[in-house]
């Protein structure tokens, strides 16, 4: 009985465990963990099945599990973006648990982007027309801006003529009012890690420094750019910041220059250290920053670019996510390189007497200025323009599992930038109405003398008298003196350099966040998102002087000293010590206003299939600006502030005028699609189309200086069309990206600024205007061999003003102002060809590269006057690590030393010269010789940088 009841017990056990295992041979699983060479988990893992339609992604852990699998042997596809992708071959029933830890890719690293994108992919899935510049890359230029950098990359226009600020970025003809730099960045975002460097079009990059604490650069151009930037419809650029490794690490460099034709000197060093808070590597630190003193590319007498910046980071990668905290102190100051008086429209050349390398810049000047009736503030020309700013952030991405993922990056800042600077800067006749007019002189009549206040010499004198016919008084004569000696009279006879004291103070507090929460379900990726920004700006100044400074037409310009000899028998001082006509006469223009930006977008992206991916996203934005602006009241002319009425320069004064109230919100909605589709491993074809818009932004209210402008002036939002197309090939040896894209620029708001017949200025009604760009882009990178390569870019297009009207300014005063229509001209300042070509060679530790810049002709205005002509720039790199640590590196920029015209002003001087788009071929063709003023690309530098990794 026992023993049968044993049997029946041992048959039982065998009955289950045969149903058990067959059960599980029906329902058999594959599971494992996901991790980086670190050990942590990588969340969002892609886990496929070889030659089975089951796949999965790895939880916040790492770990995943497909189930319902029969028994057998399988291949799996383990991969995830910047990682080298891993084929394995697993049997089930497992024995065991997998763990699988991928390694980096480096290569693939360099291609993998976050920046315009729903989710972090490679160039080669991305349905948008991306480029990267990787830190070698950057390394191994000499830029010397922020916008600089940007040069090498396709479809991208940079002028950095100015110097190391008021560069202008746009691409795809999307720069309407760049030529004279007033909207360097006004289509797209400068970013540093996902967020812009200010939520504000006020001085973009003053607040932008790449240091050796800068990772890589990401471009975006057009495309997603109006669903992922805020308010940014042309494009996106985000410089990535390095984060700290498992190990301690750390480099300095030490740069020495000579710029300006090798005569200034340019000294900088910058430091990048990181390493880890914690044993296992998961918190790490990195610290940044850089010092620089340069006498620039154009001398001023005293330091063009002093400063620098701090920036630190601490990254703690979690369970379940990453968080970083940043950090920046910035503290600089910079000059803008002036206009150089030029002859010749289809050959332009520098006169006798002036030079490429000559600076037209205030001399060293201290003075306090009045600001209304109740403040001063001390004006510095040694501050040039004077930014600061202190800012902290956060970049934070958690994965909360069930396959979503929450992203939050938020900035809080705080802004300054205090402008010590002249502008303008042009011949300004002393024989001229408007030289009197301006300052208040006119009826002061009698015999003024100008007077060097370096050498003590007499430059001249003009005689001031009325014009009687008949016995009455019929306007104003301006005698030249017969022995005038004005230093530049082959550029323009009896005239000085208009050195106006632009004087400006901004102060900003702004707040940026940036969230989003995506749902990852097989093959599909949703986010909902938006954007959330707070800028309170307070200005003092701004397009405006606070005093008028007049210097003798050379290098390093002379101030003047004024005196009048009245016809009454009296002598009147015009110029005050320092040598400037009535400072702070005007009173102060102040403005007080709050930008708030908020947004929502929705982005879908739908893996079709393994070849074919689909994106499309929509925002919402709303843009409101309220506050108000406060036109300061010319007080009447008194005996001035000392009560003597020989002193004529303090006679007049300002107050606060009335606070005009500004209120106004613009919405916008703006949409992106996109199709991606893989022919191959290595190939790839792409299709966008791209509906965006762009808000008017702080400036345009900054202006609204009247009741009148408030109330006729609307605020309306441009639209930017867009339709791209991309062909692309990635190997090991060859990459190609081949972009046709077509865009539609319309809504555009033409403001201009001409002379009454008094000496004041008036606004003609904005004209809204529509510009068509299509063309093509291209970059490559070719790896003819494992020492020789070839980087290349180009850009073919073609611009035309589709609708176009302005005003021409005839006499002084609206009554003769005449509407002309321009449409069907080419737009200003798009080259049709644009391309850059750098071979390359390295063997062992040597390393060397030549770039050839090639800058297309571009119409000077839409008048189509004259082009600006074609030029070609050469930037020469080498180098030799002498070991792994240190290494030295020498750069030649522009080493034909080129003069590429990149803006100009019109003849005539103050004021006429600002207005461009008033000078037409008939004028240009009937004044051949005429001067007028251009910048031209930065004179041939040198630099040699050592550098130190340790």
């Amino acid at each position: 009985m026992k023993t049968t009841q044993i049997i029946r017990r041992i048959f039982l056990i065998i009955v289950i465990t045969t149903c058990s295992a067959n059960l599980f041979a029906q329902e058999g699983k594959i599971q494992g963990t996901v991790t980086d060479s670190k050990g942590l988990g990588l969340a969002s893992s892609s886990i496929i099945i070889e030659g089975n339609n089951k796949n999965t992604v790895t939880d916040a852990n790492g770990d995943f599990v497909i189930e319902n699998i029969a028994n057998g042997t399988y291949k799996i596809v383990i991969s995830y973006i910047g990682f080298i992708t891993q084929k394995i071959t697993i049997k089930i029933p497992q024995t065991s648990k997998l763990s699988i830890a991928l390694q980096d890719d480096q290569a693939a690293l360099d291609e993998v982007v976050v920046t315009g994108v729903f989710d972090k992919r490679t160039r080669m899935q991305s349905s948008v027309a991306i480029s990267t510049m990787s830190t070698k890359q950057i390394e191994r230029t000499a830029a010397t801006s922020a916008g600089d950098l940007l040069k090498n990359i396709p479809g991208v226009y940079v002028n950095q003529a100015r110097g190391e600020v008021q560069n202008t970025v746009y691409s795809r003809g999307i720069s309407a009012g760049s030529i004279d730099n007033a909207n360097g960045y006004y289509y797209v975002s400068m970013q540093e890690d996902g967020l812009p460097v200010t939520n504000l079009n006020l001085g973009v990059d003053y607040y932008l420094r790449p240091d050796a604490g800068t990772a890589k650069i990401e471009a975006v151009k057009g495309g997603t750019a109006s669903i992922l930037g805020a308010n940014a419809p042309g494009g996106i650029f985000n410089y990535v910041s390095k984060e700290g490794g498992k190990t301690f690490a750390g480099e300095i460099r030490s740069k020495f220059g000579l710029e300006g034709n090798f005569k200034n000197p340019y000294y900088r060093t910058d430091l990048n250290l990181g390493g880890a808070l914690s044993k296992s590597g998961s918190l790490t630190y990195n610290l940044s920053g850089f010092y620089r003193e340069s006498d620039g590319a154009r001398a001023l007498g005293y330091p063009m670019n002093n400063g620098g910046q701090f920036r630190a980071n601490i990254v703690n990668k979690y369970k379940n996510g990453t968080i970083k905290v940043y950090a920046k102190l910035l503290d600089d100051k910079n000059a803008v390189a002036e206009f150089t008086p030029t002859i010749g429209w289809n050959d332009p050349k520098i006169p006798a007497g002036f030079s490429s390398t000559d600076s037209y810049y205030l001399p060293k000047l201290t003075m306090e200025i009045p600001i209304n009736d109740n403040s001063s503030r001390t004006f510095k020309s040694t501050d040039k323009i004077h930014t600061q700013q202190k800012s902290v952030g956060m970049n934070w991405s958690h994965n909360l599992g069930n396959g979503f993922t929450l992203k939050n990056d938020a900035r809080l800042q705080k802004n300054q930038i205090v402008n010590n600077t002249p502008a303008v800067v042009t011949p300004f006749a002393t024989d001229s109405f408007l030289f009197y007019a301006i300052p208040h002189l006119l009826g002061k009549f009698g015999t003024y003398t100008f007077t060097d206040r370096v050498n003590g010499q007499v430059l001249g004198t003009v005689t001031q008298a009325p014009n009687i016919i008949n016995g009455n008084f019929a306007g104003f004569n301006f005698i030249p003196g017969p022995n005038n000696n004005f230093p530049g009279s082959n550029v323009q006879k009896n005239s000085l350099f208009f050195l106006p004291l632009f004087y400006s103070e901004t102060k900003s507090n702004e707040f940026m966040d940036n969230f989003s929460i995506s749902k990852k379900v097989k093959n599909m990726n949703f986010i909902l998102g938006g954007f959330y920004g707070n800028s309170k700006v307070d200005r003092i100044g701004g397009a405006q002087d606070f005093g008028i400074a007049l210097g003798t037409m050379q290098d390093q310009p002379h101030l003047v000293d004024i005196t009048l000899n009245g016809f009454d028998g009296k002598t009147y001082e015009v110029t005050d010590p320092n040598g400037v006509q009535i400072p702070g006469s005007g009173g102060a223009d102040i403005s007080s206003l709050r930008q708030k930006q908020a947004s929502v977008f929705f982005g879908h992206d739908w893996k079709i299939s393994d070849k074919l991916n689909f994106d499309w996203g929509i925002r919402y934005e709303s843009l409101n600006v309220a506050g108000f602006n406060s036109k300061a009241a010319i007080n009447a002319e008194s005996a001035g502030l000392d009560s003597n009425p020989l002193t004529i320069y303090d006679n007049f004064g300002g107050k606060e005028g009335t606070h005009l109230k500004i209120d106004n919100t613009v919405n916008t909605v703006s949409f992106s699609g996109g199709l991606n589709y893989k022919l191959s491993d290595n190939q790839a074809v792409y299709v966008r189309y791209t509906n965006g818009k762009k808000s008017p932004d702080i400036n345009f209210y900054l202006n609204q200086s009247s009741q009148f402008l408030i109330d006729n002036t609307k605020a309306y939002a441009q639209q930017v069309e867009q339709i791209e197309a991309g062909y692309k090939i990635s190997t090991p040896k060859v990459k190609v990206f081949v972009t046709p894209f077509y865009s539609i620029l319309s809504n555009v708001a033409t403001s201009q600024t001409f002379t009454n017949t008094n000496g004041t200025n008036y606004n003609p009604l904005n004209q809204f205007n529509t510009f068509k760009t299509f063309g093509v882009e291209l970059e490559s990178n070719f790896a003819i061999t494992d020492q020789f390569g070839i980087r290349a870019g180009a850009t073919v297009q073609n611009s035309k003003a589709t609708k176009y009207t302005t005003w021409i300014a005839n006499a002084d005063g609206p009554s003769d102002d005449v509407l002309q229509d321009l449409s069907g001209n080419e737009t200003d300042n798009n080259a049709r060809l644009i391309f850059n070509i750098s071979p390359n060679y390295n063997i062992n530790k040597f390393y060397s590269s030549l770039n050839v810049s090639y800058m297309g002709a571009r119409q000077a205005n839409v008048q189509n006057a004259f082009k600006m002509p074609a030029f070609t720039t050469l930037d020469l790199t080498f180098g030799y690590d002498f070991s792994k640590k240190f290494g030295l590196q020498a750069n030649v920029n522009n080493l034909l030393n080129t003069y590429g015209v990149m803006g100009w002003s019109g003849p005539g001087g103050f004021p006429a010269a600002l207005d461009r788009q008033g000078f037409s071929k008939a004028y240009i063709d009937a004044n051949p010789n005429a001067v007028y003023s251009t910048q031209g690309s930065m004179p041939r530098a040198f630099f040699l940088t050592a550098s130190y990794k340790f």
